[in-house]
C-alpha cells in the first residue's frame, strides 16, 4: 500500500515553469514505477510522463516532449515533474500514481495508487 500527495501546482504565465512533487508513503518506494497524469475540464485523464522502478527509464507524451522532465528521489520517496515552457493547454489538475514493479506502462487503469492532484493554471 502507498499514499500519494502532490504539490507544488499554482498560477504561471505563459512561458513559465513550475516544480511539481509527489510525496510517497512507504518504505518500498524505489520498486514503484511512478506517473504523472493530467485532467483538464471537459476532458479525459491524460498520459504525461512515466519514471519506472530502479534502474529508472523515463518516458513522456508528445505533447510535453522536451518541456517537462520526470525524475525520482527514492531516499525522499518523491518524484518530481519539472514543468518549463509552460502553456495555457496545460492548465489541468495534475495527478501522481504508483503501479507495484519495474513496469513501461502509460494507461490510468495500470496504475493502482493515486493521489488527489494539484492544480496547474497557464494564462496566456
Amino acid at each position: 500500500q502507498v499514499q500519494l500527495v502532490e504539490s507544488g501546482g499554482g498560477l504561471v504565465q505563459a512561458g513559465g515553469s513550475l516544480r511539481l512533487s509527489c510525496a510517497a508513503s512507504g518504505r518500498t518506494f524505489s520498486t514503484y514505477t511512478m506517473g504523472w497524469f493530467r485532467q483538464a475540464p471537459g476532458k479525459e485523464r491524460e498520459f504525461v510522463a512515466r519514471i519506472t522502478a530502479t534502474p529508472s527509464v523515463t518516458y513522456y507524451a508528445d505533447s510535453v516532449k522536451g518541456r517537462f522532465t520526470i525524475s525520482r528521489d527514492n531516499d525522499a520517496n518523491t518524484v518530481y515533474l519539472q514543468l518549463n515552457n509552460l502553456k495555457p493547454e496545460d492548465t489541468a489538475l495534475y495527478y501522481c500514481a504508483a503501479a507495484q514493479g519495474r513496469r513501461f506502462i502509460v494507461r490510468a487503469y495500470d496504475y493502482g495508487y493515486w493521489g488527489q492532484g494539484t492544480q496547474v493554471t497557464v494564462s496566456s
